[in-house]
């Protein structure tokens, strides 16, 4: 088996390598001089093209007051321009056969396109860059859709309440304690004025960056781009000021109380995130780990606490490698009928303590390897992946360029590294633990009409 395992993945990074190097051959970046960055990755498999405009403003650039107001722009992009009527955008898109779409998250904001190569929309995406125009009645409509979605996502989820209270506990200073959907009262007494003042901040060329993926040629792209977003003035940014969150000096702990059938449990762990790509070891070892507890069905917390002794009907583990802001290591599950939150939480630190004192396998740590390679290879078959990746990166602090040393750091992560991390991080005194207290069941809300964009 084991002879079988390591095969597998010498062959899944001889896949890998190939994949890479033929990547990196297709990439081209240029700076306008307005300060817009272009990054093309040529990709002549299928005649189609990923376009995508990324801006370093999310939701951990709000103040107090205001939270939401990042997602809210994003909504109201898509409500027109000088030149052109709201929906109209869309309605273009579809018409050459695209699709397009949008999200903010705490780090940035992004628009996509996925278009035939002919019909890149850079003349569009350019024109909402500098010409949106954000008016009362057409805010006043769309704050209401905004409301009704973190009604549906957020309150009438018990799941996303828990999740929701664990940032707001765990982060007392950094903004990533605000959720990104904003907080209702934030968004009942916002105006138009909040939108239109966060557009003129944040959306100038200078604090964006154009990502092109696709059937297309680097050179002609660039040109387009001189054209289109050439044109648009640069403006000073805004001072962004440095806003740690202070060392936790011990385990914090919440209950929500909702409507729901069964507890939920949410753990998290303060632990780094990639700043610097060569000498950052400790993010790759956290990597390997949240793998090791959560990578496939045969996973550690899988196998134990839902196979074997049945204490959870599902349990997981999650990690970001990368973030503007400071990261964090989660453990959620869902305990079985008539089991308790509180014993799944004995047997998550039970799985904690035990990879913390006897380590990994080689086995295991070669088949975490495997997927996480395996997922990359994967990657490469998805033009929207490979934008995605680019622009996750540079949004993190990181560059594109830095994407295949990545991986190979993680390729070299040690069974002893996973153990140190695990011995580090994974201490009360950067705990934060919420539960949900299940209430009585509501019956559903109807689902809203049709609205916005």
């Amino acid at each position: 088996m084991k002879n079988r395992m390591f095969r597998c993945l010498f062959a899944l990074f001889a896949a890998f390598a190939a994949a890479a190097a033929g990547a990196q051959s297709g990439m081209h970046e240029y700076t306008l001089a307005n300060g817009l960055r272009v990054i093309v990755k040529e990709d002549h498999r299928a005649p189609t093209a990923v376009h995508m405009v990324w801006y370093r403003a999310g939701s951990m650039d709000e103040v107090s007051g205001t939270s939401g107001v990042a997602h809210v722009l994003e909504h109201m992009m898509f409500k027109g321009t000088r030149t052109v009527k709201s929906g109209e955008f869309s309605r273009r898109i579809a018409a050459a056969g695209g699709r397009e779409n949008a999200f903010t998250n705490r780090d940035y904001t992004a628009y996509f396109q996925q278009v035939p190569k002919a019909a890149l929309p850079l003349r569009l995406e350019a024109d909402r860059m500098s010409n949106l125009l954000v008016t009362e009645p057409e805010f006043a409509q769309e704050i209401k859709v905004v409301m009704e979605e973190r009604r549906l996502r957020t309150e009438d989820q018990p799941h996303a309440l828990v999740s929701e209270a664990l940032n707001a506990e765990a982060y007392f200073a950094h903004p990533y304690r605000r959720p990104v959907i904003g907080w209702m009262n934030d968004l009942e007494h916002m105006s138009y004025l909040d939108a239109r003042n966060w557009y003129a901040r944040w959306y100038v060329p200078n604090n964006a960056f154009v990502v092109v993926v696709g059937d297309v040629k680097a050179d002609e792209v660039f040109a387009l781009a001189k054209k289109y977003y050439g044109p648009i003035k640069t403006r000073p940014l805004a001072e962004r000021k440095p806003q740690l969150e202070p060392p936790q000096r011990g385990i914090r702990r919440l209950v929500v109380k909702a409507p729901a059938e069964l507890p939920y449990l949410l753990m998290g762990w303060k632990c780094p995130v990639l700043r610097d790509v060569d000498k950052d070891w400790q993010p790759y070892a956290l990597e390997v780990l949240t793998g090791v507890l959560d990578g496939n069905e045969s996973a550690r917390l899988n196998q134990t606490l839902v196979r074997d002794s049945r204490l959870a009907s599902e349990v997981g583990a999650g990690y970001d490698l990368t973030a503007r802001g400071p990261g964090m290591c989660f453990l959620e599950g869902t305990p079985s009928q008539g089991r308790s939150a509180a014993e799944l939480e004995a047997g998550l630190r039970a799985e904690l303590a035990r990879l913390a004192r006897d380590g990994v396998s080689e086995d295991e740590l070669a088949r975490v390897k495997a997927q996480v390679i395996a997922a990359q290879v994967f990657k490469r078959d998805s033009i929207f992946g490979q934008a995605m990746e680019i622009g996750q990166f540079e949004s993190a602090g990181l560059s594109y360029r830095d994407i295949e040393r990545t991986l190979e750091h993680v390729k070299a992560v040690s069974a002893e590294q996973v153990r140190a991390v695990a011995q580090q991080y994974f201490v009360d005194d950067q705990l934060t633990v919420v539960v949900l207290e299940p209430q009585a069941l509501k019956p559903p809300r109807p689902a809203p009409p049709a609205a916005g964009r």
